[in-house]
């Protein structure tokens, strides 16, 4: 270990308070997942490993660790939504983290209203500003480096239709900000929102 750096190898472990991986990749938006078994039970759950992934066409996906019922669901029926966790959706948002049985929808359990789909037979959450319908391109298990399978699984999902409040679009734009999404950011519980005051544009290089 330097002067400089405090470093330390992942399989020895980190030897601080808590595991700082989480708190570096950080703060990462969070895929509000939706998804019906094939008994039409609808299902919700947040996931932290969450991203977009190509632009044309719209691919975003998450990470499982373990294979939750969101996967099953979204494997059995190549379908799903995102919704956008915000700020005050969060106590609702949290409250669908809940370890329940596949059985109890998550909708029901943290009061929220279900949104109706154009393109997929999955709702998403009525409340939140903005949702996207997907349908299933890839579902990934990871591997380790000798190759062994992790109890991961990365689900990819092509966005067929997005649904945007009104409210959140000024001549034709996007107000991320005035959605006040919240980001996971490591720790126990740590999450993040944006502002303006935190904005500033800078142009690719011609």
């Amino acid at each position: 270990m330097s002067e400089q750096f405090y470093s330390y190898l992942v399989e020895n472990g980190h030897g601080l308070p808590h595991d700082p991986f989480k708190a570096i990749i950080a703060p990462r938006p969070i895929g509000w997942i939706a998804s019906k078994s094939l008994d039409g039970v609808m299902n919700l759950a947040p996931y932290s490993f969450f991203n977009a992934f190509n632009n044309t066409p719209p691919i975003i996906g998450f990470a499982s660790v373990g294979y939750k019922d969101s996967v099953k669901n979204i494997e059995d029926t190549g379908e799903f939504c995102w919704s956008m966790a915000t700020k005050p959706l969060a106590d609702a948002m949290n409250r669908t983290s809940q370890p329940v049985s596949a059985d109890v929808s998550e909708f029901e359990l943290a009061g929220l209203d279900a949104g109706s789909p154009t393109q997929v037979n999955v709702p998403f959450v009525a409340a939140s500003p903005v949702s996207m319908e997907c349908r299933l391109t890839q579902i990934v298990q990871l591997n380790n480096t000798e190759k062994q399978p992790l109890d991961t699984w990365v689900v990819f999902g092509q966005v067929v239709a997005v649904h945007i409040a009104h409210a959140y679009l000024n001549e034709g734009v996007f107000q991320l900000v005035d959605a006040q999404p919240i980001m996971r950011a490591g720790g126990p519980g740590d999450y993040f929102t944006i502002s303006t005051d935190n904005g500033f544009f800078m142009g690719r290089p011609a």
